[in-house]
């Protein structure tokens, strides 16, 4: 399996009255590195694109990547670049951005042209940002490219902020990364779970995450058996709840339950729009806790309480 590392840079609207829905951001730019499963860098993809929305260069982008129109002018249109891009990457691969915006970007791009997708269902990547994190900080923090290559003693031999450049160095920080941290893969959403069939169900090393197919309304998915489950995904038993699901702000909810094997667990589903359609989608995460955090989440459900009862009072007074 080779490792397709790209970077985008894109335009915008200088002005909010003048962005497409459909493609607030307008691929300029691809670069790319392709590496082997030695991590040994075996191809490069580079071009610039032909701009066909938003003809005038955003303050920022010009700022930050030193492009000017009649450059991107000398480039060839969209689909074509990415049409070569697709072809170069091949089919025995994996994508690897810095971040996760590139590939939902590249998605939305390519369905405004009505190109065929990479995929209808979520699509597994690496995001690199989310690894270096997972291998070297606390796995929450999330850093810049050059931070990275600055942390790891690796040689800046290009300028940053092209997507080449970009694309390049992240490679070089995935090559540093060592190959254990690669499970942790990141889900691209652009193309939500049609049906329970193509639901995301994945195990990490430290916690389970499930993402659901789309509901119609956030009740809907409450209602939902998988959902709303807390199965031990070390035993696969189903555990009782210690503390049901509750919500302290109405878009976030908690659990705990506990396993006689494992310990307490702690459940959290997040409820998502989804952006480009009606209705919402559930990304539930599943992780075992210490007994003084399933503490904290007692004392997290009696604030939520507290606050329902103020809020009644208040309405009623």
């Amino acid at each position: 399996m080779n490792y397709v590392i790209f970077d985008l840079e894109w335009n915008q609207s200088s002005f909010p009255e003048g962005e497409i829905k459909d493609i607030p951001f307008e691929i300029i730019e691809i670069g790319a590195v392709k590496l082997n499963n030695k991590k040994q860098i075996i191809g490069q993809f580079h071009e610039l694109i032909h701009p066909r929305i938003y003809k005038e260069m955003h303050r920022i982008t010009r700022d930050l990547i030193h492009l000017q129109m009649e450059e991107l002018e000398k480039g060839d249109e969209f689909v074509h670049v990415a049409n070569r891009f697709l072809d170069w990457c091949g089919n025995d691969m994996i994508y690897g951005t810095w971040g996760p915006l590139d590939l939902t970007e590249l998605q939305r791009n390519m369905a405004y042209y009505h190109m065929e997708p990479l995929t209808g269902s979520p699509l597994a990547f690496l995001d690199i940002q989310k690894l270096f994190s997972i291998a070297c900080e606390d796995r929450k923090s999330r850093r810049s490219l050059e931070y990275a290559v600055d942390f790891l003693g690796i040689e800046k031999d290009i300028p940053f902020h092209r997507a080449f450049s970009d694309a390049y160095y992240t490679a070089k920080v995935l090559a540093r990364l060592g190959g254990e941290v690669e499970k942790n893969l990141s889900f691209d959403l652009f193309h939500k779970p049609a049906n329970r069939k193509e639901e995301v169900h994945i195990i990490f090393d430290d916690y389970a995450k499930y993402i659901s197919r789309k509901f119609p309304d956030k009740q809907e998915a409450l209602k939902d058996r998988e959902v709303c489950s807390t199965k031990c995904y070390y035993c696969h038993r189903n555990l009782k709840r210690k503390i049901r699901w509750f919500t302290p702000n109405g878009k976030h909810y908690y659990s705990l339950s506990y396993c006689e094997k494992h310990g307490y667990m702690k459940g959290k589903i997040r409820i998502r729009k989804d952006s480009e359609e009606d209705g919402v989608y559930i990304v539930k995460t599943l992780k075992f806790i210490s007994e003084e955090d399933a503490g904290k989440i007692k004392e997290r459900q009696d604030r939520a309480r507290m606050l329902r009862k103020l809020k009644r009072a208040r309405a009623r007074s």
